[in-house]
């Protein structure tokens, strides 16, 4: 599978500042100290229904953290899936009479062209659950060979309490993680399971659904968590810096996968960092597929808004925050643009050079965007009231804004 064009990201004088951010497994602030190549696995959609606000706003998160890491002069390593074989996507085509593999490609080249228009830093690896069945017959397998797999009616479980470690990530207790299984495909009241919260790591065939071969597994299609695994052991490996998603992942998720893996190496952490990005809501709820409730990035394009709007608009608000999306917002957004693009319009203008420190601090503080766009605003707040006699100050701004917020002025 392929992922959508880069765009280029200027280069900027001087050198960004380490990222701090906020990190789901310990409560608390983790400095990311990669080395010269940064691993990051963000989990991608599943492609039914592409792209609303909430997708927008997560991925926008992590195109950020890779921004703030190219700053610093790193390289990014970047992996992203594609979930294009689950429940949802294929329960979507049944509804709508259409053949899963259209819609699952359909709604793909959708997403490509929101991440496009959005400048959404690409994956280095963009990879679909279906393409990775391959290297996932074998994980599952070596799960079940040590004892931490058990088989119920054909398909295959992964056991938790094989893994000490189990709960770590979200540090929910039992009976929320019960609740949230319930909640987020998972089927804690399966009767035969060893426990409730086991996950599926490989559903045998059933009828009138897509299968594969799964060798000793028998035919049948991979859980949601070993697909991720599978993907980011092939191309991250242990320890990688950053997993991240929304907040609704962090159980059962990434609870699980990083479950999965360690049992699987023997070796923790999965990831050394887990970030979440908050849930954006319409109308007092959640956006959510299942409620219908969305706000698609392809529609407020059609009825040309401006995708550098759009942009503003999310980093408008703190990635860990919940917020509701409104047309106000949208509002504030394309007139903060307009201000921000006359600003730099003019010949020169004051220094910027403290602005774009300012954006660095800001962004380096567990990504900060509201505070890098206030300081954008005093800058184009001050060129509008007196000027200045700074040449290069506007061409700075545009570089800056566009290189750290991913914002074309």
């Amino acid at each position: 599978m392929y992922a959508w064009p880069a765009s280029e990201v200027p280069a900027l004088p001087g050198s960004g500042r380490d990222l701090s951010i906020h990190d789901t497994a310990t409560g608390g602030r983790i400095n990311l100290t990669p080395g010269p190549v940064a691993r990051i696995y963000v989990c991608g959609i599943t492609p039914y229904d592409a792209t609303h606000m909430g997708h927008a706003a997560t991925y926008n998160a992590f195109d950020l953290v890779q921004r703030v890491w190219l700053d610093t002069k790193r390289q990014v390593h970047y992996v992203q899936n594609v979930t294009d074989v689950d429940d949802p996507l294929l329960e979507r085509a049944q509804v709508n009479g259409d053949d899963w593999t259209a819609l699952a490609e359909r709604e793909t080249a959708l997403f490509r062209e929101d991440m496009t228009a959005l400048r959404m830093l690409p994956p280095q690896h963009y990879i679909g659950a279906v393409e990775s069945i391959p290297g996932i017959v074998p994980l599952v397998e070596r799960l079940r060979d040590l004892g931490a797999a058990y088989e119920l009616e054909g398909d295959i479980y992964f056991s938790v309490e094989s893994d000490p470690s189990f709960g770590s990530v979200s540090r929910l207790d039992a009976e929320a993680m019960r609740l949230l299984s319930a909640e987020r495909g998972g089927d804690p009241e399966r009767p035969g399971k060893k426990n409730p919260l086991d996950p599926m790591l490989w559903m045998a065939a059933r009828a009138g659904e897509p299968s594969w071969d799964g060798g000793s597994l028998g035919r049948g299609r991979p859980g949601w968590h070993i697909e991720c695994v599978a993907i980011a052991l092939d191309h991250l490996g242990m320890g990688f810096d950053v997993q991240g998603g929304g907040s609704d992942l962090a159980f059962p998720h990434h609870e699980m996968g990083a479950s999965h893996a360690q049992v699987l190496t023997g070796e923790r952490p999965f990831a050394k960092t887990y970030v979440h990005a908050g849930m954006v809501a319409l109308d007092g709820e959640k956006m959510s597929k299942s409620k219908g409730n969305l706000v698609f990035v392809s529609a407020l394009r059609r009825d040309g808004v401006d995708p550098a709007a759009i942009r503003l608009a999310l980093l408008a608000r703190h990635y860990r925050s919940d917020w509701e999306w409104t047309d106000g917002l949208l509002r504030e957004a394309e007139e903060r643009l307009g201000r921000w693009r006359a600003a730099v319009s003019r010949p020169d203008g004051p220094s910027a050079d403290a602005l774009v420190e300012e954006i660095r601090e800001a962004l380096a503080d567990d990504l900060d965007s509201p505070a890098a766009l206030a300081a954008v605003d005093r800058w184009a707040a001050a060129q509008s009231a007196t000027g200045g006699t700074d040449e290069g100050a506007p061409g700075l701004v545009s570089r800056a804004v566009d290189a750290l917020l991913g914002v074309a002025l």
